[in-house]
């Protein structure tokens, strides 16, 4: 199933550690704090008991969202690159 994990964590090294572990585990970096990629039910159990491990009792949220084909469906998104000239173009679905 697809998943969205999302995290807000202060300590730059913790959050590095939670970055890598999300590459380790097959999610795509969507924004500097938000991973997305299909996960099995096995893989988010591991993945989150790693989180728990990686946080320990230092202050941040981590949130781990599964989402159904038909959510994923209704998804609507704006994204904006900078173009070679700094001039922005936008694409979207």
């Amino acid at each position: 199933m697809r998943c969205l994990l999302v995290y807000d964590i202060p300590d730059d090294r913790t959050r590095t550690k939670v970055a890598d572990a999300c590459l380790d585990y097959g999610l795509d970096r969507i924004q500097y704090s938000a991973f997305l990629g299909r996960l099995n039910p096995t893989h988010r159990r591991e993945l989150m008991k790693k989180m728990r491990r990686l946080l320990g009792r230092r202050p941040g949220k981590i949130q781990l969202f599964p989402l159904c084909d038909r959510d994923w469906s209704e998804r609507d998104e704006i994204i904006q690159e900078e173009t070679d000239g700094g001039r922005r173009g936008a694409t979207g679905g």
